[in-house]
């Protein structure tokens, strides 16, 4: 729970900006990091006996069994920690996949959205707004390139919405407290029609649904079947906790739609309700509010966006006109934690891959100059270039298979963490786990093929002549 609070917190590229005191504390990091990197290899040499290292010629050809076995540890610590962060890059990438299929129980395409700011003295009744409402509909709905338009409190993936307490006709009578919720939209007719949800029973919201006459709702899919499973819940009747004076009477059901996210796991109980019958609650004063327009158009969305603006202004020049946009790109902003995720994870996985790739090249180029008195040796007692190659390569991969391993268990054991950022694939998916780990043993072994090819270059005369 906290992992997924703190993923959604996450800032969008564009709030990113460099701070001079991150930038200091990278930089004394970095600093303090290069010192302890040097720091050890000199205490390490203070160490040495000097007159055996002369005695020995421990230069050109002693072994070295403690720095080959750091050597060794550093690079396999760099390989798990690549993979590790490979898979999370992996795993975003399919997730951000998955979610581009998601059907989000509407068409998102060729619908523009825009909200329309009221301020809360704007209007003294709800009949005033409502009549707004209505005209500037009528002016949108006239405009050409405009197939429909309809109304909604809050559209879906724009991170509003309400949500209240419902009384089920039937069920017995709770406490507040103890009522369930669902979801609640208010909308106008044609709303759905625009955004192309499904009607699957009943009728839709029509100008009949209008203050005065029988309070209606539409209710969605999951709804009709969590509260009257194996029934027909047409002609049934509910109450909106926080307007208790309306029993509202259910004309149709609806196909669910993702209201918040299109990684809802489970489909979200939602009531839509008609604008036209909206009321102040006995007890609170009325306060007029913003809603979003939804048009469908005929051409391309943002095409339209001058003269559709435009039609809202001739009913109410003062009314702001904000967050214009298409519905494909409020969609697309609605996925920007996980993008920010993705390309987090992407950029510290390939920087980790190219530092181990240099990593490997580095030691085993330094292992293999070492041992030039010793391959040239095997190569004057008859070891053929190959069996050089194959030497130094395998002595390369031990590490970097050992890294795999260990860096497969490390991200096995934070599958629970990842699991609250990914959606539509595991967090163990065999695919990614198995494409990674290939790509991190085919850099291994391409960092290993320069120093083993230069060792088959050694000239065994001419080593054994200098040693």
């Amino acid at each position: 729970m906290i992992v997924k609070f703190l993923a959604d917190r996450l800032p969008r590229f564009a709030e990113i900006t460099l701070d001079s005191r991150v930038l200091a504390f990278t930089a004394l990091l970095a600093l303090f990091a290069g010192v302890l990197a040097g720091l050890l290899p000199a205490l390490r040499f203070t160490k040495t006996d000097v007159n055996e290292a002369l005695k020995q010629g421990q230069s050109r050809g002693s072994s070295d069994s403690g720095g080959s076995n750091i050597r060794s540890l550093l690079v396999v610590c760099e390989v798990a920690l690549s993979l590790v962060l490979l898979i999370g890059a992996g795993l975003m990438v399919r997730t951000l996949w998955q979610l581009s299929n998601v059907q989000p129980g509407f068409d998102p395409n060729s619908v523009l959205t825009m909200a329309i700011s009221v301020p809360a003295n704007k209007f003294a009744i709800p009949a005033a707004q409502i009549a707004f409402f209505e005209r500037v509909l009528q002016r949108v709905r006239a405009t050409h390139g405009v197939e429909s338009a309809g109304v909604i409190d809050d559209l879906p993936m724009g991170g509003g919405g309400s949500h209240q307490p419902v009384a089920i006709e039937g069920q017995p009578v709770v406490p507040m407290a103890d009522q369930p919720e669902v979801d609640v939209r208010l909308i106008t007719p044609g709303y759905l029609h625009t955004m192309r949800v499904a009607l699957l029973r009943g009728r839709d919201l029509t100008e009949s649904d209008v203050a005065g006459r029988t309070p209606t709702v539409l209710i969605s899919e999951s709804m009709a079947k969590r509260f009257w499973p194996n029934q027909d819940p047409i002609g049934k009747h509910l109450t909106l906790t926080f307007y208790p004076n309306a029993v509202r009477e259910i004309v149709g059901i609806v196909g669910d739609v993702k209201l918040d996210s299109l990684d809802e796991t489970r489909p979200v109980a939602t009531v839509y309700w008609p604008l036209d019958q909206i009321y102040a609650p006995p007890s609170e004063p009325w306060r007029s509010f913003g809603m979003s327009l939804a048009v469908r158009t005929s051409t391309d969305p943002l095409g339209t966006v001058s003269a559709v603006t435009s039609a809202v202004r001739e009913v109410d020049p003062e009314t702001p006109v904000t967050e214009v946009m298409s519905m494909n790109e409020l969609i697309s902003n609605s996925l920007s934690p996980q993008r920010s995720n993705m390309f987090l994870l992407a950029a510290f996985a390939g920087l980790a891959l190219v530092l181990t790739a240099l990593g490997i090249y580095s030691v085993l180029s330094y292992a293999v100059r070492r041992r030039v008195r010793e391959i040239g040796i095997r190569m004057a007692l008859g070891a053929s270039p190959s069996d050089v190659l194959r030497m130094v390569v395998a002595d390369g991969m031990k590490p970097i298979l050992l890294g795999v391993c260990i860096g497969f268990a490390a991200a096995l054991a934070l599958g629970r963490v990842v699991s609250s950022l990914i959606f539509g694939v595991r967090a163990t998916d065999p695919l990614t786990f198995s494409m990674v780990a290939l790509l991190l043993v085919a850099v291994g072994l391409l960092a290993t093929v320069m120093p083993a090819y230069r060792a088959t270059l050694v000239e065994p005369i001419r080593t054994l002549r200098e040693e």
